[in-house]
């Protein structure tokens, strides 16, 4: 079965409203016109039976009664709808205006209604005021009253009927023409595909209760915008990077292959080879384990690290290259966190690889670690040539290299390495960030002393 679209189910609702709205006002207003008519009925009857009891005042047997019966006869013939009925003190009846009424009318004090073969009467059966006095009941016709009120509610349910169809009619217009943003946002969303990612919704021009809304969709195209223009570039970068050393190897096999070598020259035409299978190895598991670090797979072992003997150790290995560009390693400070050894090991390796390949002959580099608020923090800064602060929301990016002139014609370095520390430090739960200023470059790790509890894939384990 279709489902009703959100303009119709709108236009319903609205009728409906109405509609139960235009029918309680209606039986209101109906009840109060019955009870206005109880009203003006009983003060007829309550005035014309004060007249009555005049006129029969004294007339406490039957013969005295006969002698007023002429003027109770005047008495009626002002009021053609009203009918009287008098009972002597025994309960005979003594006089009855109308032969057609049953003889067991209601005997109860009081004022009541009853239908008799089909007209509408109220009933006042008058209080006795002794017992030797005359009952007198009277009847009032209330046909006209009745035919008053039918006709009423007619016209009420006329009324909910037309006033539920113009709502309708009205409330689908005004829920088309108020949901009209939201068919542009349709029209805007179903035309959004790779090439036209740059599309906006006016915010500015939407109700306030579409603008949050289309400001959401609008950050969203521009997140999409962004990770589809990341994910180009990275396909791009994929391919230049690999094709050089497929290019290199192709090359080299066909000038082998050209005419018959010795053995000797096999050989180093297959370590030459080798060399860049080793590299191109090299960055397709670099690429794995980003692959593994966006899936959330990444899962540091738990235990507590003093990052002074780590960072030692590290220190230690690179000192020979450091001795050969006169560069000095120093350290300061210290920090205890909990968090995977290897893993900590190679981000601050990459950093440290990092910092020796961009400090001059005779700079410096410092580690700088300290503790504070249940974390710690470490800080590798080298001095050289600033990086420029437009390039440091970049410095992260897969295949980025801040100098352009090293992207070419190096194999060693495929620009990957900040981007695997910064997942290995997010993994841990923590953050890092460069500052950079003309002389000095500051990478800041800010870890926290206890890991995260591991949080679920979103896409489920794998390797």
């Amino acid at each position: 079965m279709r489902r009703l679209s959100l303009s119709t189910r709108l236009a319903l609702l609205f009728a409906g409203c109405t509609a139960v709205v235009s029918l309680f006002a209606g039986v209101l207003f109906n009840r109060a016109s019955e009870a206005h008519f109880v009203e003006l009925d009983q003060q007829l009857m309550e005035s014309r039976l004060a007249v009555l009891r005049n006129t029969l005042h004294g007339a406490n047997t039957f013969d005295a009664f006969k002698q007023r019966v002429p003027m109770l006869l005047q008495d009626l013939s002002h009021q053609p709808d009203l009918a009287v009925r008098v009972r002597g003190p025994d309960g005979q009846t003594w006089f009855d205006s109308s032969t057609r009424l049953p003889q067991d009318l209601l005997t109860h004090p009081g004022l009541s209604s009853l239908q008799i073969n089909g007209t509408d009467y109220r009933v006042l059966n008058a209080r006795s005021d002794g017992p030797e006095v005359p009952q007198l009941t009277l009847l009032l016709d209330i046909t006209h009253h009745q035919h008053f009120l039918q006709r009423m509610q007619h016209l009420i349910w006329l009324t909910v009927g037309l006033s539920a169809l113009a709502t309708a009619i009205l409330g689908a217009w005004a829920a088309r023409s108020g949901l009209r943003p939201l068919r542009r946002m349709s029209a805007i969303a179903g035309s959004v595909s790779a090439d036209s990612l740059n599309a906006r919704l006016p915010h500015t021009q939407m109700p306030p209760e579409l603008a949050e809304l289309a400001v959401a969709f609008n950050a969203m195209l521009e997140r999409l915008d962004d990770s589809f223009q990341r994910l180009s570039a990275f396909s791009a970068d994929i391919a230049h990077e690999l094709r050089t050393p497929l290019s290199n190897m192709l090359t080299h096999t066909q000038v082998t292959l050209t005419r018959p070598r010795d053995i000797e020259a096999y050989k180093e035409a297959l370590h030459s080879n080798l060399e860049e299978l080793q590299w191109m190895a090299q960055l397709v598991n670099d690429m794995l384990y980003l692959a593994k670090a966006d899936h959330g797979l990444l899962t540091p072992h738990r235990e507590p690290l003093n990052m002074a003997d780590e960072v030692d150790s590290l220190l230690e290995f690179y000192t020979l290259l450091a001795e050969d560009s006169q560069i000095e390693l120093s350290r300061e400070g210290n920090a205890r966190i909990a968090g995977d050894r290897s893993m900590l090991r190679r981000a601050l390796s990459n950093l440290l690889d990092n910092a020796l390949r961009y400090t001059p002959p005779g700079g410096t580099i410092k580690v700088v670690m300290g503790e504070a608020a249940a974390s710690g923090r470490i800080m590798i800064e080298n001095t050289g040539s600033g990086i420029a602060p437009e390039l440091l929301p970049r410095l992260f990016d897969r295949f980025y290299r801040a100098d352009p002139a090293r992207s070419e014609g190096s194999n060693e370095h495929a620009g990957l390495g900040l981007a695997i520390t910064q997942s290995i430090i997010r993994a841990h739960g923590g953050r890092i960030r460069c500052e950079s200023q003309e002389g000095l470059t500051r990478f800041v790790i800010e870890l926290p002393q206890k890991l995260p509890s591991p949080q679920p894939s979103p896409r489920g384990r794998g390797s």
